[in-house]
């Protein structure tokens, strides 16, 4: 696969980082509006009040705008599959490509016939054609990241597929097997439910502005009324399917679930750490202390991992030292070989394609189905074989743990914060003539406006502990990212960060300035709308 200078991987990774973490400040809200602006046009289709109608376009706006935005850094961060990562392409591309595939052949397509209708359909088509086309826009979104999402699980989780020899090609044997794993599935409602969060979290700060202003009153209720049920919905199921993610990670993905906690030594009746300071000289192979301070809950995180108190947790040492018992996704027991045992399997693995193709130019096929034999038995070790330290196999504990705890804290922060909102400035009784004070509890809408940031923070820290978690591993054990990389040179992935980087500053700032604007000249006229009607 050509020599990879260590400059060229972390270039090529601090590239598609960066471009992920820009794209992803626009999906989520496209995802949370989508399903808001649905619901507010489904009340004004029931209740046939035109204030839910100015309030429907008045978000549909903000999502259009927010939406172009984000499929021109989506299409840009597709693109360096093939350019900065074509040893991975080249290895997976029969997996990888068909869910990206279904993604803009279908789910795309779908997004953008409906969107038109949504856009430009006013009283062009029927209300409930244009109801339709609505919700359809919000599916189709859904859809969209459903074949990411999906082709992002089968890395962290890789199944339903073959290893060809003969192309040095992973091969899709399961079409379910990867679209439906368990994986697949979790990440998909954890991540668009999360997405949810924060287009309510977005709405809420939008709508406080509004009231801090005293302008658009009725709007800005109406608006928090839905947004604060949406998201408390959102945030509840989200917090369900953050606990299955645990018990998924804690299967296939151990060395993750250990850099999550700071985690170095395992034990049952296992701790979780609800605050800490890690210590950053403590490494594997030292005895230092693992926290300069850290509060931790009693047999927490054995329960979260396995649905028991008395559970045992693998810790870094455990995990590369091996010998404790371990747990697959079906339940099924088995005794973690160690690191050295892994990278001497892949190293086996290696060999045998290497003797394989041997063979097989030579014309003894006899000798190379004995080395293809000795391939498969191993090939679920492949990757190791590529790693020369154990320690290369151990992901950035600090980034991990860091964004993992951020993100529970704010989820939680999220979960009460709807809460309040509802019972303070949504109810549905603050919103008859001089039911509500725009005057009143300006403290809370403070604290919903300057939220929104929050909600980012725990949006992106989800990908950061899902991503570098993952590391070294491109595909979980099968291929490490330092050999994943096309072979370029430095200077030409260092400009092309750069220019990348201008680029999608230029256009987050674009879109905050648009939606900023529209957001002050938004005047909704509320004069014969005292009688709301639900």
């Amino acid at each position: 696969m050509g020599e990879i200078t260590t400059s060229l991987v972390d270039w090529s990774r601090g590239q598609f980082a960066l471009t992920a973490m820009y794209h992803w400040l626009f999906v989520p809200l496209t995802l949370g509006l989508s399903m808001i602006m649905a619901i507010c046009e489904t009340i004004y289709y029931r209740t046939k009040n035109d204030l839910w109608l100015r309030i429907t376009k008045f978000w549909i706006t903000l999502f259009g705008v927010n939406f172009a935005i984000g499929v021109a850094t989506g299409i840009i961060l597709e693109f360096q599959f093939g350019t900065n990562w074509s040893n991975y392409s080249w290895f997976v591309g029969d997996i990888f490509g068909p869910p990206l595939a279904i993604e803009g052949i279908l789910a795309f397509f779908l997004e953008a016939v409906f969107s038109a209708v949504m856009f430009f359909g006013w009283n062009r088509v029927s209300k409930g054609f244009h109801l339709l086309s609505t919700w359809m826009t919000g599916i189709g979104a859904t859809l969209s990241a459903l074949w990411i999402l999906i082709a992002n699980a089968w890395m962290q989780y890789p199944t339903g597929v073959t290893f060809n020899p003969q192309t040095v090609r992973n091969e899709m044997t399961d079409f379910f097997g990867v679209a439906a794993s368990p994986v697949a599935i979790n990440k998909f409602f954890h991540t668009v439910l999360s997405s949810w969060t924060l287009g309510a979290a977005f709405v809420i700060c939008v709508c406080c502005w509004f009231l801090i202003k005293n302008k658009n009153i009725q709007l800005a209720l109406k608006s928090i009324m839905v947004a604060s049920i949406f998201g408390f919905f959102a945030m509840l199921l989200t917090l369900f399917t953050g606990d299955s993610t645990a018990k998924l990670v804690a299967r296939v993905q151990p060395m993750k679930l250990a850099a999550m906690e700071g985690l170095y030594k395992g034990d049952t009746n296992q701790s979780i750490v609800a605050f800490g300071v890690l210590n950053s000289s403590k490494k594997y192979d030292n005895d230092e202390e693992t926290f300069h301070f850290a509060i931790k809950l009693p047999d927490v995180l054995s329960w979260l991992a396995y649905g028991k108190a008395d559970a045992f947790v693998a810790g870094i040492d455990d995990i590369i030292k091996g010998g404790y018992e371990a747990e697959d996704v079906n339940g099924n027991k088995y005794m973690m070989p160690s690191i050295d045992e892994r990278i001497e399997s892949g190293k086996t693995a290696i060999d045998a394609l290497v003797g394989y193709r041997t063979a097989m130019a030579e014309g003894d096929n006899l000798l190379a189905d004995k080395h293809k034999e000795v391939l498969l038995d191993n090939y679920h070790n492949y990757g190791y074989g590529y790693v020369t330290d154990v320690s290369q196999i151990i992901p950035p504990v600090s980034y991990t743990f860091y964004a993992f705890h951020l993100m529970v804290i704010f989820g939680f922060f999220f979960f009460i914060l709807f809460i309040v909102i509802y019972f303070v400035l949504g109810r549905k009784k603050y919103q008859k003539p001089g039911g509500f004070n725009p005057k009143n509890k300006k403290w809370l809408m403070y604290i919903g406006m300057f939220s929104l940031p929050f909600a980012y923070i725990m949006s992106q820290c989800g990908w950061i502990t899902s991503e570098m978690g993952r590391q070294p591993w491109t595909i979980q054990d099968i291929l490490p990212t330092f050999i994943s990389t096309s072979k370029l040179a430095v200077g030409t992935v260092q400009t092309t960060f750069f220019m990348f980087l201008i680029l999608f500053t230029v256009l987050l700032v674009a879109d905050i300035m648009i939606i900023a604007r529209q957001i002050r000249k938004e005047n909704v006229d509320e004069t014969d709308n005292n009688e709301e009607a639900y």
